[in-house]
């Protein structure tokens, strides 16, 4: 989610126009380099519109990523916070999915059981629509602080209600006194532009406490980058980290690491730091990655068109058949996917498990989606999964659909 310390890119764009390099949001170096750039895409991909009217006249910006040879941290350098728009409408949320859920509960344990979440109170920052903290408040019999502008209080039971207390904001300084024993922000560091601000902020809040936690959990970008998935790079994420570009920003806003790891297939990076009195120093394994990275950032920039030219031949291809191919999971990545690759026509509508999205339109393209029950109707012949990890669920749904469809993993 955004924060109000974000500034908008008109600044930076009148920056650049004067020839200065932009500092780095993470480190304020000015050794970036852009790598991949695409006009014109949906300022947000998981708001979706209520028309296709609606949906194919949303506000659109400019993707220009560049890549710090510094810190190897990964930022949008043409992005325009004005253009956020944070509402209850905006649906996020990943628990409707049987496989998200496992995960959600796997980790929920391990922060309960491993490092001692247990009759806490806790701080989500960014808690979307607080699923993930109920869960917490309920395994560690903690009591949680969502703060969040999209939020849905009215989705939660009475009782699930009594351990938690809402804010249907952005979080800011204005929100420092709300003190809690761990401060918990998963996937909402990569909306918000102004890195290094933002986590001087969460800093500041702790004051001269040592026995708060922090847990941040967001996008690993080094396997974006390996397997160019161009996909996973969307309007509403402005910045993309790596283990090390990670580890750098806690370790200078003085943060220790006391753990980071993969999860999720590789897909996510999971962080618990400690408040310290002065900056730390790398001392985990996983956070050398600079040289790694810079090599990651350039086979990007080089083959990312090529495989664009792929999927966009591929999904032509099956249309051209005959073959109806449709999209499952309308969330970010199949808005970027549609939207970068230039798909339109060729796709005519977009599944999706949440029942909250069904009958609603996806920005910029304007294609419907609807329910895994309304595809026996459709019969398609092709269902491109957006994230290879729900495979196996979208094949156990189809067949109890009784839907004879090739099922193809992005």
């Amino acid at each position: 989610m955004a924060t109000s310390t974000q500034r908008n890119s008109d600044q930076a764009a009148a920056t650049e126009a004067h020839g200065s390099p932009k500092p780095c949001p993470n480190c304020h170096e000015t050794r970036s380099r852009a790598i991949y750039s695409v006009d014109s895409i949906p300022a947000h991909s998981v708001l979706l519109m209520p028309t296709q009217d609606a949906a194919t006249k949303y506000p659109r910006g400019d993707m220009r990523l560049s890549f710090c040879e510094a810190c190897g941290f990964l930022a949008n350098s043409a992005f325009d916070v004005t253009l956020n728009e944070y509402s209850p409408d905006y649906e996020e949320t990943q628990h409707f999915s049987a496989r998200f859920n496992r995960f959600a509960d796997e980790l929920v344990a391990d922060l309960v059981e491993r490092f001692g979440m247990r009759n806490k109170r806790v701080l989500e920052i960014g808690c979307g629509k607080a699923e993930f903290l109920r869960r917490l408040c309920e395994a560690g019999d903690n009591f949680g602080i969502g703060v969040d502008p999209s939020i849905r209080p009215e989705r939660f039971s009475a009782e699930a209600r009594s351990k938690m207390q809402f804010v249907s904001e952005l979080y800011s300084e204005e929100h420092s006194d709300l003190k809690a024993d761990v401060i918990l922000c998963r996937h909402t560091l990569e909306h918000i532009q102004p890195t290094r601000e933002f986590l001087d902020v969460v800093r500041r809040s702790i004051g001269d406490r040592r026995d708060v936690q922090v847990c941040f959990e967001l996008p690993d970008v080094r396997i974006v980058l390996e397997e160019t998935r161009f996909w996973d790079v969307y309007y509403e994420h402005c910045s993309y980290f790596s283990a090390g570009s990670l580890a750098r920003l806690f370790r200078e806003a003085s943060f220790d690491v006391v753990d980071l790891w993969r999860a999720y297939d590789d897909q996510y990076l999971l962080l618990v730091a400690e408040p310290t009195e002065r900056p730390t120093q790398a001392a985990l394994p996983i956070e050398d990655d600079l040289a790694e990275m810079s090599a990651l950032a350039s086979a990007f920039e080089t083959h990312s068109q090529k495989q664009i030219a792929h999927w966009r031949d591929t999904i032509g291809t099956f249309h051209r058949e005959g073959r109806k191919p449709v999209l499952w999971g309308a969330g970010s990545k199949c808005v970027a996917f549609l939207t970068t690759a230039g798909l339109e026509h060729e796709v005519e509508v977009v599944v999706d498990i949440n029942p909250y999205k069904a009958g609603k339109f996806l920005p910029a393209t304007g294609h419907p989606v609807i329910s895994p029950e309304q595809l026996k109707g459709y019969e398609p012949g092709v269902v491109v999964v957006m994230n290879s990890i729900y495979l196996d669920e979208v094949q156990k749904q189809l067949d109890q659909l009784g839907i004879d469809a090739e099922v193809v993993g992005t």
